[in-house]
């Protein structure tokens, strides 16, 4: 296993996601007129079925370098940010959400292409605040070691034109002494 893909933290899931999945799914098939009639195959079984096997699929691992996300049910998501592109973390909550005690943690990005304006939405994380900041504490750690880094690059610039100048003023005596 390489260094940079060693998992720091695992993200573990609150199991209220399911019913939030639940009540929000079946919310949306109640506002559209084919879905009222599927509503009771919903919760009859299907429901509980599809949220289950969506909570079991969630997973979440910060790295040294990385957040990988992974979601779904049929179709499956997974996602891969840089700590050093990670923007903003923010915290969003709504009534329901506040009910079964759950919370959603939006990451924003540098280069951020999607209009909805985040990358990624972890829900249900627990002890999100925790996670939160071990993911700030990686991606300070991070920069300070790219700023180590670029320092030793600088020490290695210098060490080669040390060597550069020796080769030089050899390459001058040997010319010296043909002469």
């Amino acid at each position: 296993m390489r260094t940079e893909d060693q998992v720091i933290q695992t993200a573990k899931f609150n199991p209220s996601i399911k019913k939030y999945i639940l009540f929000w799914v079946a919310f949306l098939m109640l506002c559209t007129v084919f879905g009222i009639p599927l509503l009771l195959f919903w919760f009859l079984g299907l429901g509980q079925h599809i949220s289950q096997r969506y909570y079991e699929n969630l997973q979440c691992e910060l790295t040294k370098r990385h957040l990988k996300f992974k979601k779904g049910v049929m179709f499956r998501v997974e996602k891969t940010i840089p700590l050093e592109n990670i923007q903003d973390l923010t915290f969003i909550d709504n009534p329901l959400l506040q009910y079964l005690d759950l919370r959603v943690l939006k990451i924003e990005t540098a280069g951020n292409s999607n209009p909805q304006g985040s990358d990624m939405k972890l829900m249900g994380i627990v002890n999100a605040g925790d996670f939160k900041e071990a993911v700030l504490e990686q991606r300070e750690e991070l920069k300070d070691y790219g700023r180590n880094d670029s320092g030793r690059d600088s020490l290695n610039q210098e060490n080669v034109s040390a060597v550069l100048l020796e080769i030089r003023d050899l390459l001058r005596e040997i010319k010296e002494q043909k002469d």
